[in-house]
């Protein structure tokens, strides 16, 4: 049976989160939910994460926070501000102010002192760019570049410049507690710059002695140049190429990417890859060659996972941009071999790590259909992943949370261990009658086992190469 290593990210709204929905798209490959703040309120937010768990206990649900994020403020006409290329406007720092043709007023009070003469302010998304004239005491006096309409509530990016916005706002502080209350597993921080973004999140975390895992989201320059203290804080990273891009040459964008995928994974951190990946699919029922490829990509790249925003929060087509993601995905893995040849960094547990490799390294040995193991914390499961085995990776997990923490890692697939287990061997046997019973295995088949003493509930310490069928009848 064929089987989807690469995970599926899907965003779900309010506006269209019924069970039957959530179970089609989990039928259709997706993995994990997300939940963008940026578009959700805390009063319907709930809707969405109880029919997620209608459907089952082992879809992750990720709430993306929208972090220090520079916009402007409402319009006073509700519509906009037509401008054309030589136009001069002010700029203020005032979150409290409407917007109007005299004035431009973004949502951070520090503004005019943390941009420079000289610099660029990009509007929605790099729409509209405003180069930076004069400083005053209260505004900046800019000039317009382009022509276009400057919207209200639309982002606003200023390349190259630290922009000193606080890390968590008032509406991040809130859903971060909500999360915590309703056992949401992943945290995605938006517009990380350093270390100390996701500390900040951390600490709340800490003092509610929340499991809740964060992922640091990576769309702006100072995100790249601090990417190994961000990933040495974070349980893993989301490349966020809309924002990113709006920073960054496009050109560059794919060698960030190939650069951030890999250092997740030798640090055995997850790895999301974001933004417009079938983007046409919102409307159209097919998608472009160009987004097939780009999907591909990620994939020969081998992120952890590949994610979906207005294709299933709001696109015409959900379902069935989910189905192609995973027609991608099962195409490409097919070509895929596993990576043996570099040495994972920061390694806790050397046994687990070792022993992972071996049977890794094994699999392009011998005819080794599955691998199975057990795992507290998730660490052993993430060693195994993080050489992207070619065949699948059942991981037994003691904790819910770690069940579902590990929907975000490459190749595997994990579970609760049965309650009838009460020993390393009893674990590997349910599992492999589950792979018989599921037809993933016929008792003549290999099978790769890397489990710890179970009683002591050690680390990963014994490993095993046998045939289900001896395995089903006899003793580790």
């Amino acid at each position: 049976m064929a089987y989807k290593k690469t995970k599926i990210v899907a965003t779900i709204s309010d506006r269209n989160c019924s069970s039957e929905f959530i179970r089609e798209l989990w039928n259709a490959g997706m993995n994990v939910i997300r939940i963008n703040t940026a578009h959700q309120e805390l009063s319907t937010a709930k809707m969405v994460v109880d029919n997620v768990r209608k459907i089952s206990d082992k879809i992750a649900i990720l709430v993306d926070t929208k972090g220090p994020e520079l916009r402007t403020t409402a319009m006073q006409n509700g519509t906009g501000i037509a401008v054309k290329e030589g136009d001069e406007i002010k700029i203020y720092g005032d979150p409290e102010q409407l917007s109007s043709e005299q004035a431009l007023y973004v949502n951070y009070k520090g503004l005019v002192n943390d941009v420079p003469i000289g610099a660029t302010i990009l509007i929605d998304d790099g729409e509209i760019a405003i180069s930076v004239k004069e400083k005053h005491s209260d505004y900046l006096l800019c000039v317009m570049n382009d022509r276009g309409i400057i919207k209200g509530k639309k982002s606003g990016n200023v390349p190259n410049t630290n922009i000193r916005l606080p890390a968590v706002s008032k509406k991040d502080r809130e859903f971060i507690q909500w999360a915590i209350e309703n056992d949401i597993d992943f945290i995605a921080h938006s517009f990380v710059r350093s270390k100390h973004d996701v500390m900040e999140v951390q600490d709340i975390l800490d003092k509610e002695k929340s499991h809740i895992k964060i992922i640091a989201k990576i769309e702006n320059q100072e995100g790249v140049d601090h990417i190994d203290e961000i990933l040495t804080h974070s349980y893993g990273i989301m490349v966020a190429r809309g924002d990113l891009g709006v920073e960054i040459p496009a050109e560059k964008i794919p060698v960030i990417q190939r650069k951030l995928v890999d250092k997740g994974r030798l640090l055995k951190k997850p790895v999301i890859i974001a933004t417009q990946m079938l983007h046409s699919m919102i409307v159209h029922s097919r998608p472009t060659r160009a987004e097939v490829s780009d999907v591909a990509n990620a994939i020969y790249q081998r992120a952890d996972a590949i994610m979906l925003s207005g294709e299933t929060a709001n696109g015409a087509y959900p379902v069935e941009t989910v189905k192609v993601m995973s027609k991608i995905a099962l195409e490409i893995e097919q070509h895929l071999h596993p990576l043996l040849d570099v040495h994972l960094l920061h390694i806790s547990a050397p046994v687990a790590y070792t022993l992972s490799k071996m049977l890794v390294e094994a699999t392009n040995n011998l005819p080794i259909k599955a691998l199975l193991c057990d795992s507290i914390s998730g660490r052993t499961a993430r060693y195994l992943s993080a050489y992207r085995p070619k065949v699948p990776v059942y991981a037994q997990c003691y904790h819910k949370h770690v069940m579902r923490e590990l929907a975000l890692s490459y190749g595997i697939q994990s579970s609760i261990i049965a309650p009838s287990c009460s020993s390393e061997i009893d674990m590997a046997k349910v599992v492999a009658q589950s792979l018989v019973d599921s037809k993933n295995v016929e008792p003549s088949d290999l099978v790769g086992i890397l489990v710890g003493r179970y009683q002591n509930k050690t680390k990963a310490s014994i490993a095993e190469i046998n045939e289900v069928g001896q395995l089903l009848s006899s003793s580790l």
